[in-house]
């Protein structure tokens, strides 16, 4: 069988998922996102703010705001973003400030304490914090949203029919 029969198959099938993908990459990534904040503005929603005890980890300026505002400002962005995200809506947007909210999060609470060398820094690569911190789910986050960011919702959002009306 020649080379040129093999690709077509393959070229046929490829041309089809880039059909395809026009039209709905970005959408395993806003409902990824949206579960996964969402599900934390819940645990904000129904539990106790614990940011006073670690107001002073939060980078500037966030760590000159009262802890009950920024309790409030994390939780409501965990709420409205992933809506947002879900819509097609605002994405950039929401991207970007659940991007802020996951950086502050890294300094804050992820990010190891004490480290001297990058392979001590490496071990807070972790889900589970056993004394190096455990950025990585985070940083899963922030590489997740990016494309979001760069990119905006795709074809297949409210962004993208408002943007069609305007044209």
């Amino acid at each position: 069988m020649s080379r040129v029969a093999l690709l077509s198959p393959l070229q046929f099938v490829f041309n089809h998922l880039d059909r395809l993908g026009t039209w709905s990459a970005d959408i395993p990534l806003r409902l990824f996102l949206a579960w996964e904040f969402y599900e934390s503005g819940l645990e904000k929603w129904n539990g106790q703010n614990w940011f006073a005890d670690i107001q002073s980890s939060f980078p500037f300026p966030f760590d000159l705001l009262p802890p009950e505002l920024s309790w409030q400002m994390s939780m409501w962005v965990e709420l409205i973003a992933p809506l947002l995200l879900i819509l097609g809506l605002g994405t950039r947007f929401a991207a970007f400030s659940l991007m802020v909210l996951t950086v502050v999060a890294i300094a804050a609470v992820h990010w190891p304490a004490h480290w001297s060398t990058l392979g001590e820094l490496a071990q807070g690569y972790a889900i589970s914090d056993k004394g190096f911190g455990n950025y990585k789910l985070p940083l899963i986050y922030l590489v997740a949203a990016l494309p979001l960011l760069l990119n905006g919702a795709g074809r297949l959002s409210l962004d993208a029919l408002l943007f069609r009306k305007k044209a």
